[in-house]
């Protein structure tokens, strides 16, 4: 009767960490505005040396100390997440995550009170970002050991598919409820998302069942494990491999260490994988809204020149992303979330009827290349071209990412090579995580660095970033193939004597 209650308080309790992590790029926009297209007195006010901009980031080199901002934070995460699985295969998760939740609530809202206190020195900021970063990671190695334990292995790829919506739902939330606040009192747009991750840090701690008693998991595990799994999981595991483990208490098993994590097969090639694919989400997740607003703005500008210069267009001179400011970049933006929530969803399905994990994120990772080509080239064209792009690119970027984070994460925390111990599945989630986070410190530090270039060498580092995690999963899907080509022939009778 738990497993309900369960699945959906972590599913809130995760979607209340990224829509605390989703403002910082509704914000950007409005810390360095486009001061010719505002009123002589705009709403900040600020002692900043151009007026409409928030100081220290009304510089030239604004795009720089926002990559340092998004790094402070990503690298923090990405290192703290080695550590945080290793904590929490030994202290009670439900503790773990709600005090997680607390803090990461009170240095969300630091961020915001900034504004209010009048503060611009750039340490302020990437020291609470650093701060930030490290007590978040103790969500996800938590929540993926709550929900592993309570859901076997069968439906597992569509359950934790439509679960791990939660990423997309609060990025979405969290841009929607920034985006309030963001042109008047861009303060808020931290404390209100900081209040929230708060206050469900504080059900958590009441309500949270984390299955931590021997006897209460092994009788979940043998209750939820169903027989109808694809031709070929990843692992070879069977439907039964799940239920072996005894029914009555027995000694607490020893928790796995961190080579010996490494060591189950599949790990390395989906951490490294993960490293890219997230490497690209998170580039999305932190530059998207200011490169809706970007490049309206200089498609505007190429489309007055022209018309001036008397050439017929086919579409109006002030192309529709020319109006958008940070509010409306941001709204615009949460459709790329909305792909993402459709594509965990098929990626699940897909997977767990296949029993091909590696090769349905192959599958999706070949087409996101080309879709990511044709958004930067003709994705402004119209509000309905773009519209179509970002849920199309949404769903094939994170439908391969959700995939890994959790499904996968689960099922190689529970792989036959560990007898049954179950101390493994926060470990191995935070290694395949964690490697996975330092792409995505990595994107959009790069970003920060490539945009003045231009933004189409953004999106070729992308595209490259998305070839390469396509590539490290060769081998593993190789296997699985071969998998599937062994099943076919033994279900007509050619098999080798």
């Amino acid at each position: 009767r738990y497993r309900g209650l369960t699945l959906v308080l972590t599913f809130l309790c995760y979607t209340s960490y990224h829509l605390s992590r989703k403002p910082i790029s509704i914000v950007k926009s409005q810390l360095h505005p486009n001061c010719s297209s505002l009123s002589p007195n705009p709403s900040n006010d600020s002692n900043s040396s151009t007026a409409c901009s928030w100081a220290p980031f009304d510089g030239d080199n604004y795009k720089e100390l926002f990559g340092a901002l998004d790094n402070a934070f990503l690298v923090a995460y990405a290192i703290g997440m080695f550590i945080s699985g290793i904590f929490g295969e030994r202290l009670p998760l439900r503790y773990y995550l709600s005090g997680g939740m607390v803090l990461s609530g009170i240095f969300t809202a630091l961020f915001g009170l900034g504004y209010f206190w009048d503060i611009h020195v750039l340490w302020y900021f990437i020291v609470v970002q650093v701060c930030n970063g490290l007590v978040q990671t103790t969500g996800w190695p938590s929540v993926v050991a709550c929900v592993g334990n309570w859901f076997g292995k069968g439906k597992r790829g569509l359950i934790m598919g439509i679960w791990n919506s939660h990423t997309s739902v609060g990025n979405i939330l969290g841009s929607l409820i920034a985006g309030v606040w963001v042109s008047s009192s861009w303060g808020l747009s931290f404390i209100v998302p900081g209040i929230i991750i708060t206050v469900m840090g504080v059900i958590c701690f009441f309500f949270l069942v984390e299955c931590e008693w021997r006897v209460t998991c092994n009788e979940k595990d043998s209750e939820a494990v169903p027989s109808n799994e694809g031709p070929l999981s990843i692992t070879g595991q069977s439907s039964m491999d799940r239920s072996d483990s005894p029914t009555e208490p027995a000694e607490e098993p020893e928790a796995i260490s961190f080579l010996g994590a490494l060591r189950i097969p599949g790990v390395v090639e989906f951490s490294l994988c993960l490293l890219f694919a997230k490497l690209v989400s998170y580039t999305f997740l932190y530059w998207l809204p200011l490169y809706i607003v970007n490049v309206g703005e200089f498609l505007g500008t190429v489309r007055w020149e022209r018309a001036w210069q008397g050439e017929q267009l086919l579409t109006p001179p002030l192309s529709f992303a020319a109006h958008f400011g940070a509010k409306e970049a941001g709204d615009l933006s949460t459709l790329f979330d909305v792909g993402g929530i459709l594509g965990g969803i098929f990626a699940g399905l897909i997977s767990d009827y296949t029993g091909g994990r590696a090769t349905t994120c192959c599958v999706m990772l070949v087409v996101a290349a080309p879709m990511l080509f044709l958004y930067n080239h003709v994705g402004q064209n119209s509000i309905g071209t773009s519209i179509a792009m970002l849920i199309v690119c949404g769903a094939l970027v994170n439908g391969p990412y959700a995939l890994i984070t959790t499904a996968v994460s689960a099922d190689l925390g529970t792989h036959e090579s560990l007898k049954g111990n179950a101390k493994a599945l926060s470990t191995v989630t935070a290694i395949i995580d964690g490697t996975g986070s330092i792409g995505a410190a990595l994107g959009p530090l790069l970003a920060g660095l490539i945009s003045p270039t231009g933004w189409n060498n953004v999106f070729y580092m992308l595209i490259a970033a998305d070839v390469l995690a396509c590539l490290l999963l060769a081998r593993v899907v190789i296997k699985e193939v071969r998998g599937w080509c062994g099943h076919i022939a033994r279900k007509r009778g050619y098999v080798r004597t």
